[in-house]
């Protein structure tokens, strides 16, 4: 046996007995070169990661349907009780790219994936009329608007939103560069995105 799991044995021992403690839920895109435990340098156990398609959290909806991003979060707040949530968006984008197509065709019968970029369409199509932008200026601009679209359906969590209120949660916005490596982090008051400086 070898490689990380070997290096690491221990702490998943300790996982294995102790259960996980992460103080932190990541939100993160299901495209393989945007892995938050990577970009985080985090190891095992600390980090609880939520990925999906354009890293994108839906409004609250309490009906008889399923929700598995829904399930995932109510997990990390209520049974973890993680301290910050980080939706961590990533450029070039596939899911964001195919939002901002309004030519686009369904992958299946049952058009899963443009059902849930719906959650971005009203902001996509305010986007695709801008011709003042180029394509790749649009698919950015989405991609970082497609966060803060999250952060805000966050918060119509009422568990959420209450405990970010009581200040015992925080909510944050990422978006990782993929073409130079770079994190850039979402200023809470002006709503930026900034590169932090090294």
């Amino acid at each position: 046996m070898s490689g990380r799991y070997v290096d690491e044995r221990e702490r998943y021992r300790s996982l294995a007995e102790d259960g996980q403690k992460p103080a932190a839920l990541v939100i993160a895109c299901s495209d393989s070169r945007s892995a938050p435990e990577t970009i985080f340098d985090a190891g095992p156990g600390e980090l609880f990661v939520i990925r999906n398609v354009a890293n994108m959290v839906p409004p609250y909806e309490p009906d008889g349907h399923f929700h598995s991003t829904s399930a995932a979060l109510e997990f990390a707040v209520q049974s973890l009780k993680v301290s910050d949530i980080v939706v961590m968006g990533h450029g070039r984008c596939g899911g964001i790219r195919a939002a901002l197509d309004p030519n686009a065709e369904p992958l299946s019968p049952g058009d899963f994936i443009g059902r849930w970029m719906g959650l971005v369409k009203p902001a996509a199509e305010q986007i695709q009329s801008n011709d003042v932008m180029t394509p790749a200026e649009r698919q950015t601009a989405l991609e970082r608007i497609s966060i803060r679209n999250s952060l805000n359906n966050l918060r119509s969590f009422p568990d959420i939103k209450a405990l970010e209120e009581e200040g015992k949660l925080s909510l944050h916005g990422a978006w990782f560069d993929i073409s130079t490596g770079e994190l850039w982090v979402m200023d809470p008051e002006t709503r930026d995105f900034i590169r932090p400086e090294i």
